[in-house]
């Protein structure tokens, strides 16, 4: 099935037209969701409440863009959604309580796998991860962060400077 028959099986509540998504987004989706929370299991929980989202969204699928980003968009939501719920940015501090940053060594990183990158990036405290995921990964501004989490723009960019720093110290100490 091609992506246009793939998504109006799935309007159509079509299961076998379900699977097949499932089956070919559902690793992606995975790595988004464990891409805000640290654990496996909470990540298949929000895996699962995304696709229950997908399924029951799409009539609002406009075709405009891609499907994939439509859907991508829905699981960040999810994971954001369960993020307020436990309030990860509490402990949230203004940009101005920041130390300088230390300007990382460029080979050490190009060194570095992405899967070992991501795992650093998963270890960092919620509220980070959140704020470096939204800002360097999904590309969202610090007022639109601001808007989705109910911050202020300064504090996503102190939690956004915190992470770097705290990724630097980490792969400096692996390095």
């Amino acid at each position: 099935m091609d992506e246009t028959q793939l998504i109006n099986g799935c309007r159509k509540g079509d299961r076998l037209a379900q699977k097949e998504l499932y089956e070919r987004y559902s690793r992606k989706m995975m790595g988004v969701c464990l891409r805000y929370v640290n654990d496996r299991e909470t990540a298949r929980d929000l895996l699962q409440d995304g696709f229950v989202k997908v399924f029951t969204s799409m009539d609002s699928f406009s075709g405009i863009g891609s499907f994939e980003g439509w859907m991508r968009k829905i699981f960040v939501n999810c994971a954001l959604e369960h993020l307020r719920k436990s309030d990860v940015l509490r402990e949230s501090t203004d940009l101005d309580n920041t130390a300088e940053l230390i300007q990382p060594d460029s080979s050490v990183i190009s060194d570095m796998s992405a899967a070992e990158l991501m795992r650093l990036v998963q270890e960092l405290p919620a509220g980070f991860r959140t704020v470096f995921n939204l800002f360097a990964i999904e590309g969202y501004s610090h007022k639109e962060i601001s808007d989705m989490l109910n911050i202020t723009e300064s504090t996503s960019r102190s939690q956004f400077t915190r992470a770097k720093q705290m990724l630097q110290k980490r792969i400096n100490a692996l390095y």
